[in-house]
Parts: C-alpha cells; sequence; structure tokens
C-alpha cells in the first residue's frame, strides 16, 4: 500500500467521500459497544474510519504501511498510530480487539490471511468489518446541481501516461468477492449491511483534484512533470460542466460486511 498511497495521503481526508451518517450507529448498536475493549482499523490511512468509531469503544490504534498517512493522522486521545500491515498484525503483539475495521483497505491485503489473523485477535463476541461504498440500485434525489463528469474525466485520464482510471475495464477473471473469503474463512458467512449513503454532496474543482489525488491510480506523483498541465486540463473540464463550480457527489450506499467471531 505504501508506494501508490505515498504521494497521495495530502489529499486522503480531504478528498475521499464520507460514509453513511447511520454506519457508526448501526455497527455500535448491532455489537453492543458501550465504550470498553479495545478496536483495530488496519490500512487506517490518515485516521478517517479510527476517529468515528474511536469514541465508541476504550482504546483504538490506527495501523497502515504507508508512513506518510500515519504522518497525516492526527493526534487523538486514546488512538495509538502502528506501522505495519494487517498481515503483520501477530509480529507486532497487537491485540485482543472487540471490533476491526477495514475502510476500503482489505482488497490490498492477502485476504484468507488476514481473515484467520483477524479472528484469532477477537475476544469472543468481537467483530471484523469489511466497509465499502457500493452502487445504489436507485440513487436518491439530490441538489440542482450537475453530477461530477467521472466519464469525461476518464477519457482526461487517459492521455497522461502511467496515470489509470476510475473505472476499470479489465480483461479476466475478477478476484472473489470479499464476503466469499470471508466466508471460506474461521468465521463463517459474514452479515451483509447496506446503509443509506450520503445525498447531499457538493464538490469544487479543488475537491474533485484531492479526491484524484487521494487514489492509487492517479496520486500526484504519477503525473510527473505533467501535474500541472493535468490540473489545468481538469479545472477546464469542469468548468465547462458547471460554470459556478458546484457539483453533486453520489458515492453510493454504504455496504458492511460483518463478520462476527
Amino acid at each position: 500500500m505504501t508506494s501508490p498511497y505515498r504521494s497521495a495521503a495530502a489529499f486522503y481526508a480531504s478528498g475521499r467521500p464520507p460514509y453513511s451518517a447511520a454506519l457508526v450507529p448501526e455497527v455500535a448498536s448491532r455489537l453492543g459497544l458501550d465504550g470498553t475493549g479495545a478496536y483495530l482499523d488496519a490500512g487506517c490511512g490518515p485516521g478517517i474510519l479510527t476517529l468515528m468509531f474511536a469514541p465508541r469503544l476504550a482504546s483504538a490504534v490506527g495501523l497502515d504501511p504507508s508512513p506518510d498517512m500515519l504522518a497525516a493522522a492526527p493526534p487523538a486521545e486514546g488512538v495509538r498510530w502502528v506501522l505495519g500491515r494487517a498481515e503483520d498484525i501477530p509480529a507486532l503483539g497487537l491485540g485482543p480487539f472487540r471490533l476491526v475495521t477495514f475502510g476500503q483497505s482489505y482488497q490490498w491485503t492477502d485476504r484468507p490471511l488476514v481473515a484467520s489473523i483477524i479472528y484469532d485477535v477477537l475476544t469472543p463476541g468481537g467483530a471484523m468489518a469489511v466497509i465499502s461504498h457500493v452502487p445504489s440500485t436507485s440513487p436518491p434525489p439530490g441538489p440542482d446541481l450537475p453530477p461530477i463528469p467521472h466519464d469525461a474525466i476518464d477519457d482526461l485520464l487517459a492521455r497522461f501516461p502511467g496515470v489509470g482510471q476510475r473505472r476499470q475495464h479489465g480483461s479476466g477473471s475478477a478476484p472473489p468477492r470479499h464476503e466469499v473469503v470471508l466466508a471460506a474463512s474461521p468465521f463463517g458467512p459474514p452479515s451483509r449491511i447496506v446503509l443509506a449513503g450520503r445525498a447531499d454532496l457538493i464538490r469544487t474543482p479543488d475537491d474533485i483534484l484531492a479526491n484524484l489525488y487521494s487514489t492509487s491510480f492517479a496520486a500526484p506523483d504519477r503525473f510527473g512533470e505533467r501535474r500541472a498541465e493535468f490540473e489545468q486540463e481538469l479545472r477546464t473540464l469542469l468548468a465547462r460542466h458547471s460554470p459556478d463550480g458546484r457539483f453533486w457527489e453520489w458515492p453510493g450506499d454504504t455496504e458492511v460486511l460483518l463478520a462476527v467471531r
């Protein structure tokens, strides 16, 4: 994770769309979180999800393999930031935990191995939560603003060698879904929870640029000496779609795969 995200760290907190407002209350209710026990956020980045759940438990650890991501994480009472991968948890001596989360980070791990590791460091009744944005079959009505022109942005990205795209169109078989991997682990089949996403997100060109720069496929260092050129062309493109510089963003709903020990 360190390499693709090294130059993205400064943009991660401001660029990533938020999860559902119901995420923390729903998970806390299902698990009976009462301010006791320890919490681990694996692949925590700059700690967005870590700081959301930390108040629900007695202590928290944010774990990430990128020093740059951890440097961007703010100091917080009761939270410890640790450099490492989820695969390193036994060697690091971390645990036991009541809750372990993966916020759009589980795909970067050796998933079968990591599921077994997490199972072993959970207290009885503890849970592993894999959290991500998922498309909605019926997006809600948003504000009267143009949506972010993702297809046009992908066309622009394609003109810069070494840069990827938001939507991948690769060939070959897809890897097993997270729920399939978890079902084959000591946890067995997880519960799937879908929570209504945020329908009121309004973004500016600066926000859209930060979102792109927060990704592995369009991190700033991928553009090399053409970064300024890309930024200018992106702003020109966005101005054509919204002269007043405001866009509606719909990141989809929030999915939680909850695997309980």
